[in-house]
């Protein structure tokens, strides 16, 4: 955990005033420094440039949404690209509650609005192509298996997070504060989105049915079931791949 691209202010732009560095330890994939005046130095290891400015063009665009909010234009820094964002307020959450789960379901449905018109260039993390080279890569039979249990056809309806897992939403007093972690947006199915969101804030159908009513659906468990099992396998092999805990969610698929 923490950094990996170790800084120190003489890397960085005298333009910036930046006058101290507090790097953080919760960093996973990417770098992140609190700087002295509340804001955020995101330092991203693996993403491209064109998808750092992808990502700033969609924050802008969703900027009245409770949203990570960038300041001014994409940075490189040490070689790789960077943000500047303001820091957020609040915290994540270890579980969610009915309430929290309502909150997330209303900000996704608004998200989506947003972004049912918009085209990514960034690629299509999540389609079913990309998952079959994944499982391909992973060489374990079980995910073919049950790839080819799930019956599901996904659609482009506009941009999606692809990553809403709890700690990628900070909640101050119980509401809503700040979402964060765009990285992995690209173009995918909405109804997707929503059941990666609910391998993490939903155990039980009753908070997964709250989900689906906040989110405005009429969709019932049964229908939403293929969608579930899709993002649940999905990150089942992603982890598999990154040395992750991937047992978990194979288990709920078995």
């Amino acid at each position: 955990m923490g950094v990996k691209t170790v800084i120190t202010l003489a890397d960085l732009l005298q333009s910036l005033e930046i006058t101290s560095l507090e790097a953080s330890k919760d960093g996973v994939m990417d770098s992140v420094y609190f700087l002295n005046d509340d804001r955020v130095l995101k330092i991203f290891e693996t993403a491209s440039e064109e998808a750092v400015k992808e990502e700033l063009k969609l924050l802008l665009h969703c900027e009245s949404l409770p949203i990570a909010k960038p300041m001014g234009e994409a940075l490189r820094i040490c070689g790789k690209p960077a943000l500047i964002y303001q820091r957020c307020q609040g915290k994540s959450l270890k579980s969610a509650e009915i309430g929290e789960i309502r909150e997330i379901g209303m900000f996704m449905r608004e998200f989506h609005t947003f972004t049912a018109t918009l085209e990514s260039s960034n690629e299509r993390l999540f389609e079913k192509s990309r998952l079959e080279q994944m499982i391909e890569e992973a060489n374990i039979e079980i995910f073919d298996t049950l790839l080819k249990k799930i019956d599901l056809t996904l659609r482009n309806d506009g941009i999606i997070h692809g990553d809403l897992f709890l700690d990628n939403a900070l909640f101050e007093r119980e509401r809503l504060s700040c979402v964060i972690d765009f990285t992995q947006a690209c173009n995918g199915d909405f109804l997707f989105d929503l059941a990666v969101a609910g391998l993490s804030w939903c155990d039980s159908d009753e908070k997964t049915v709250a989900l689906l009513e906040s989110y405005g659906t009429t969709l019932t468990l049964e229908a939403f079931q293929p969608y579930r099992e899709y993002a649940t396998l999905f990150y089942s092999v992603n982890r598999y791949l990154n040395g992750g805990n991937y047992q978990e969610l194979l288990e709920k698929l078995r």
